[in-house]
């Protein structure tokens, strides 16, 4: 628990202590390192002051809807003020109220929210009004890396605008599974290398834009006959077969030094368990897909 609130509020510190500089960054990673004592000592100083009550809020991000009514702005006030939320996830709502809730966020909180978002196309993919993309199907077939890359530094800067510090994309899933009812044109496609260059390329595009990325769906959700928001998919192949399908586009991402992958509930046969919907860190997810 104190390892992933940590790395938490040492995203929160970055993005008060040097987020101006991230339009500048063209590679390498953005989470915060070891040797960025700014980070670390703003991390020691506010979770030092944290009661038990605080530490668990901040370990929490709370999904809220993007509409600016009463009863959202009630819900959020007592998120932040009460319960002391680490996160927001924005879902259903427009960009222009969702800047007024977290405006009213930042006012009301005591530690700074970290705004997340699930947008795999952009803001579209939750608001209305926002500009619309092609699906990752679509994209996969660009042969040129740079404009999947600048494409995910455009979305970026739409997210910063609303000032959302996270997306929870791009789809790392190889569509190899006709019958998928959840990814299809959400994956980049069918070739494991393929699909990981481009969710490198957009991974960059994101973070050299300031956002952090998260690689998902943990570890493979592309060849799956099953929702996994309504039930268990399984993945029934060898280790071998894992790691030069499932698990390619995922080692691709730690080896690229960026940000994090979701994990979505699972079991792999030849790779132990999955998880459990969670938020993995590189240095967790990377263990277990490079060298486990």
């Amino acid at each position: 628990m104190m390892k992933r609130l940590t790395l938490l509020l040492w995203v929160a510190g970055l993005f008060i202590l040097g987020l101006s500089s991230l339009h500048a960054q063209t590679g390498g990673p953005f989470l915060p390192s070891a040797a960025d004592n700014r980070c670390r000592q703003w991390v020691d100083s506010v979770l030092s002051g944290l009661n038990v009550h605080e530490k668990v809020g901040q370990l929490i991000v709370a999904t809220i809807p993007a509409r600016a009514d009463k009863a959202t702005k009630k819900q959020m006030r007592e998120l932040v003020k009460k319960y002391k939320v680490g996160g927001l996830l924005f879902s259903e709502g427009t960009p222009e109220e969702q800047a007024i809730l977290t405006n009213m966020a930042r006012k009301d909180a005591k530690i700074p929210v970290m705004v997340t978002f699930d947008g795999e196309w952009g803001l579209s993919m939750r608001l209305k009004g926002a500009p619309d993309y092609p699906r990752n199907a679509a994209l996969g077939c660009i042969e040129d890396n740079g404009l999947i890359e600048e494409y995910g530094r455009e979305v970026a800067r739409q997210f910063r605008e609303l000032g959302v510090h996270v997306n929870f994309a791009p789809d790392a899933d190889v569509n190899t599974n006709p019958l998928n009812p959840v990814i299809h044109v959400r994956s980049f496609g069918e070739n494991p290398q393929r699909v990981a260059e481009k969710v490198v390329a957009y991974s960059r595009g994101l973070e050299s834009g300031g956002i952090l990325s998260v690689c998902k769906h943990f570890p493979g959700h592309g060849d799956t006959d099953v929702d996994s928001h309504k039930a268990l998919p399984a993945l029934h192949y060898d280790r071998a077969r894992l790691d030069s399908v499932e698990l390619y586009p995922f080692k691709e991402m730690v080896r690229a030094g960026l940000g994090g992958c979701h994990g979505r509930p699972s079991a792999s046969a030849g790779a132990g368990p999955g998880r459990g919907d969670s938020f993995l860190l590189v240095a967790e997810c990377g263990d277990r897909v490079v060298e486990g």
